[in-house]
């Protein structure tokens, strides 16, 4: 969804001009969500039942793993159907910021339920038990084939979506890790080392840390409203600076709407005379197409007017 909001300030007038455009719609991953939900809750079921049937501690982690993942996508395909709600009296920008407190939900469950499988992992490799290595191989293969085939299903959304990139990174993450189960459970059903079970339980955890606190770590900036990682909000104050008339600009806030949709405001002090309404919403298609910032708002100060701005400052919010 495109939409830019300009305001233009002159002394003792204000003139408010609203230009929506709709572009770039995301993807509705409706369908994908609930099949890997499905296929992912059928997994842990099964692999929950033959991990307690072969006393294996490797299966038992990578199905707590997976209900992790059967509730983040269950956050995530919530977040999205809440993103659609229309902006309200009170919610002015809707619902989409929905989408950053579920990516963020579903890094910190996932890191918590790491945490316990990790700290089992360390007991049980200084006190290892017997565990089925062709159960661990069968249902592990089992593994790589669901989760590999939802991974498939959020691979077109993987990059412009934090929702849909977390949910593709724990698919193909838990392909991976089931593969090295497979592995795992073929060397223990050829030497009897019963400690690589626990070792690779604590190796998946290990992984799996890794490779979720990128996005912990990426959700809760942007729940801060920092700039998106895929902005540089530098080049976005120079290009600004350098278009024709801009002699001062300050003010320059970017941030998230929601994980999909970035929102600018900004001042704009121009040397002599209004710009012009076409000049402000040519900033604007520029601001979406060279920087995807697809939600601007834009002040326009007239002359000396900005050294009076008492937000000129970069001190000042």
């Amino acid at each position: 969804m495109f939409s830019d909001v300009i305001s233009f300030c002159m002394p003792h007038e204000h003139h408010h001009d609203h230009d929506h455009h709709h572009h770039h719609t995301p993807q509705d991953f409706g369908r994908a969500f609930l099949i890997g939900i499905v296929l992912n809750a059928t997994f842990v079921i099964a692999e929950i039942f033959w991990g307690l049937k072969a006393n294996s501690l490797a299966l038992l982690a990578d199905a707590g793993h997976n209900i992790s993942d059967v509730l983040g996508l269950a956050l995530a395909w919530g977040a999205t159907i809440l993103g659609r709600f229309q902006p309200s009296g009170r919610f002015t920008y809707g619902l989409r910021g929905s989408s950053i407190m579920a990516s963020t939900a579903n890094a910190v469950i996932l890191l918590l339920v790491v945490g316990g499988i990790g700290w089992e992992s360390l007991l049980r490799l200084f006190s290892p038990e017997p565990a089925a290595g062709m159960t661990m191989i069968a249902v592990a293969a089992l593994g790589v084939v669901i989760n590999g085939a939802s991974a498939f299903l959020f691979m077109t959304g993987n990059k412009g979506d934090l929702n849909v990139r977390g949910a593709y990174l724990h698919m193909l993450g838990d392909a991976a890790i089931s593969f090295g189960v497979v592995i795992s459970g073929a060397i223990i059903l050829y030497t009897r080392w019963l400690w690589l079970d626990p070792l690779v339980s604590l190796v998946i955890s290990i992984l799996i840390v890794a490779g979720t606190w990128g996005l912990l770590k990426e959700s809760l900036s942007l729940s801060l409203q920092a700039v998106p990682k895929s902005i540089d909000a530098a080049k976005v104050k120079t290009w600004l600076g350098g278009l024709p008339g801009v002699k001062e600009v300050h003010d320059l806030h970017i941030w998230a709407m929601s994980t999909t949709e970035v929102a600018c405001s900004v001042h704009l002090v121009m040397s002599s005379g209004h710009p012009g309404d076409n000049f402000i919403k040519e900033i604007a298609h520029e601001l979406e197409h060279d920087f995807s910032i697809n939600h601007s708002t834009i002040q326009i100060e007239i002359g000396d007017s900005g050294a009076q701005c008492p937000l000129a400052s970069d001190h000042v919010v």
